[in-house]
């Protein structure tokens, strides 16, 4: 199938007929039946059956849907690799950080830059570590700020400052005598835990160091993201595992450390292959300066 073959039919699919796909294509109606023919002859096979006046996707055609938006995916990553190129380095800082660096790092960090270089804007999202990569390489951030090293050979990665996993738990969980102390980890057998997506970062870290613990800790609710995890701990739902900056500003001895430790590790990434933006170097500066002070704060 050509590219216009797969135009056609998706728009088709999401019109429902061959004169709306023409009006949402801009072109005419003879002209879309005359592609999605030309694509019929080719492929051996109807892609659409006439139902009761109605356009119905076949069986075939819907096995091959998933394949076509495949391809419709990639064009749509070209594009928006095109309109990056096409944007002036200068114009802007466009800056990435997974959703606990975001809340805690990126508000006073860029507020502070912008009194500093009012002239210099700056583009903010917050995504998941992988979205972060695909990002970084299709030039729509310049900076990603994450707690996962992606060793990938297209990217800088550059450690900023290094803490510990805290176990947060709800107000008076704790005897006041150990509150605040590194906490067994064989203190967690039979607890109840709030557990992290398994694609998240650290989930697989967190597995391992609960894995020899009898009996095993209980899983009743999974969430997305730290700072959920860090509100249902809150709520009396169970004791939660997070970053140390999802842990700060709780109250003292509501969040303690792991024994054995494991280390959480702030990273600055960026693309290998090219120079590093005009004050780049001084904005990855101030995270890492951030990111240690508010680490060293935990309570």
């Amino acid at each position: 199938m050509r590219l216009r073959h797969i135009e056609v039919f998706q728009a088709i699919r999401q019109a429902g007929s061959v004169s709306a796909a023409a009006q949402l294509l801009h072109v005419s109606q003879p002209a879309v039946s005359k592609v999605l023919q030309h694509a019929e002859q080719q492929l051996g096979f109807a892609l659409f059956r006439r139902v009761r006046g109605k356009l119905q996707v076949t069986p075939e055609a819907l096995l091959l849907e998933h394949e076509m938006d495949k391809v419709s995916d990639g064009l749509d990553a070209v594009r928006r690799l095109a309109v990056s190129l096409r944007r002036q380095p200068a114009q802007a800082l466009h800056i990435g950080a997974t959703p606990a660096l975001a809340q805690a790092l990126l508000p006073q960090v860029i507020a502070a830059w912008q009194l500093r270089h009012p002239a210099t804007r700056c583009e903010l999202a917050s995504l998941h570590s992988r979205e972060l990569v695909q990002h970084l390489l299709m030039r729509e951030i310049d900076l990603a700020l994450t707690l996962h090293d992606p060793q990938h050979p297209g990217l800088k990665v550059e450690p900023l400052a290094c803490g510990e996993l805290r176990v947060v738990a709800p107000i008076g969980y704790w005897p006041v005598q150990r509150a605040g102390m590194p906490l067994p980890v064989d203190e967690l057998a039979d607890a109840p835990l709030i557990g992290l997506s398994s694609s998240d970062p650290l989930a697989s870290r967190v597995n391992q160091c609960l894995r020899g613990i009898e009996p095993p800790a209980r899983i009743d609710v999974q969430v997305q993201t730290y700072a959920l995890a860090r509100a249902m701990a809150e709520a009396g739902a169970g004791l939660a595992l997070v970053d140390p900056f999802t842990a700060h500003g709780l109250p003292a001895g509501q969040s303690r450390p792991l024994q054995p430790g494991v280390a959480v590790t702030v990273y600055a990434l960026s693309r290998a292959s090219e120079a590093v933006q005009h004050g780049l170097e001084e904005l990855v500066g101030d995270f890492a300066q951030m990111a240690r002070s508010m680490i060293a704060t935990v309570s």
